[in-house]
């Protein structure tokens, strides 16, 4: 019995009193979901942002700028929804400094806020090439909804664009200018599009049917710099080789960089990100750091499978719950890009023990090509049919010897399942053990 007359399990700790996080995008708007429904939550929640609106889906961001989809459409939760759960939200404000030994941070605002403990969600920022002409006018990145609009806005004049980058984002800012009505151009630097995903017959059948659509894809491409107009505003992209693509708007996508800034200025262990353990803790048992801006076992996040397992196992960790630390899992791709299928998992290039099974019909757009090692599944690429490929993956997740289905493996997931079930009801029962 407590003090106060109240029962309470003798390893339940006590609730956290306040608890800051740093960043409202699509993290730190999970993670205090995951906490509100939590009974060990954190008694106050104090929530930051640097951009003015409450958390939208990133993801949606591409369909957007297509047309196909509406703004509204994106918002995660809206400024009431985090009233009624009793959670402080400052939008518009971006943290300046974090002083550690006081457990208090400072906005741009002049705002101090004490916290008991601190978790950073600051994200990423787009990664810029070291060339000349980035600071010109017309020149963007496709990160946020400022960029969005005004990507939508230049695209309304019609004219060129040339995107920098031939990876997923790059290619779904490309098709969302196209059919806003812009001649775009993709420059790629490695030999084929999407390199990290696909292997060279899928990266073809992609490459096949941008153009078809009146993109133009250079591949091999090493940008120079970016011309200027005589007015401060972006008028070609120079590649390396000499050739000039004329451009009214350049799109930056080649990757992304962690936003560490933060974390380095309060001396936290930081290497290309934030440095984390298994609980998603700094180098600060106080401060903690999420998604993009984390870093665990030498290894950054960009997609949002790994982000939602890391926010489970943090607001877990924050309730005071008892939970297994984050590990690393494999992660599949998809591309947002309408009339486009492909689904990607695994490695990209066969090493010598892999088995490589694959189908081709190039007439109707369908590829197929599957690594197995011993019989079990280790990576996949689909094209144009995609149908099976959460069922490939939840094999190669489970480990699972499909030797008894490889013959159907390629005609999709009802095939082999149904060869997997026919072995399994075809297999002799154990004999009981005999008694002692």
């Amino acid at each position: 019995m407590c003090s106060d007359g109240s029962t309470r399990a003798q390893a339940a700790p006590d609730p956290i009193d306040h608890l800051v996080i740093v960043g409202n995008g699509m993290a730190g708007q999970r993670l205090v979901e995951g906490l509100v429904r939590r009974d060990g939550a954190p008694r106050r929640i104090t929530l930051v942002g640097e951009e003015p609106c409450p958390a939208y889906n990133r993801i949606l961001l591409s369909p957007l700028l297509a047309g196909e989809m509406e703004r509204e459409a994106l918002t995660l939760r809206d400024a009431a929804w985090y009233a009624e759960h009793g959670v402080e939200l400052v939008l518009g404000e971006r943290v300046e400094t974090i002083d550690r030994e006081a457990r208090r941070l400072t906005t741009d605002g002049g705002r101090e806020i004490a916290y008991d403990r601190l978790v950073l969600a600051t994200g990423s920022r787009p990664a810029m090439p070291p060339i000349p002409g980035l600071d010109l006018d017309g020149v963007r990145a496709f990160r946020d909804l400022d960029d969005a609009a005004a990507l939508t806005r230049t695209a309304e004049n019609g004219g060129r664009a040339v995107v920098i980058g031939g990876g997923l984002l790059g290619l779904e800012a490309a098709e969302g200018l196209r059919k806003r009505g812009m001649t775009v151009s993709i420059v790629q630097r490695d030999d084929r599009l999407m390199n990290r995903q696909l292997d060279a017959t899928a990266a073809d059948l992609l490459e096949r049917e941008l153009a078809g659509r009146g993109l133009e894809i250079v591949t091999g491409g090493q940008l120079d710099h970016l011309e200027d107009d005589g007015r401060g505003h972006v008028i070609a992209a120079r590649l390396a080789d000499g050739r000039q693509l004329p451009a009214e708007c350049v799109v930056v996508a080649i990757g992304i960089a962690p936003n560490v800034a933060l974390a380095q200025a309060a001396g936290l262990e930081v290497n290309r990100a934030v440095v984390v353990d298994a609980h998603l803790t700094s180098s600060d048992p106080a401060i903690h750091a999420l998604g993009e801006c984390c870093e665990f076992e030498g290894q950054t996040f960009g997609l949002v499978e790994p982000i939602w397992r890391q926010v489970e196992v943090l607001a877990a960790r924050l309730a005071g719950e008892d939970v297994e630390g984050y590990v690393e899992a494999p992660t599949a791709t998809k591309l947002k890009v309408s009339g486009i299928s492909l689904y990607a998992f695994g490695p990209i290039e066969p090493d010598v023990d892999h088995e490589v099974l694959t189908y081709h019909d190039p007439e109707h757009g369908d590829y197929r090509r599957l690594l197995l090692r011993d019989g079990r599944l280790e990576g996949a690429v689909l094209y144009g049919d995609t149908a099976s490929g959460l069922w490939y993956f939840e094999q190669a997740l489970a480990g699972r010897d499909l030797s008894d289905c490889r013959a159907a493996l390629l005609l999709g997931a009802a095939d082999a399942q149904a060869l997997l079930d026919d072995a399994s009801n075809e297999s002799p029962q154990r004999p009981a053990k005999e008694a002692a």
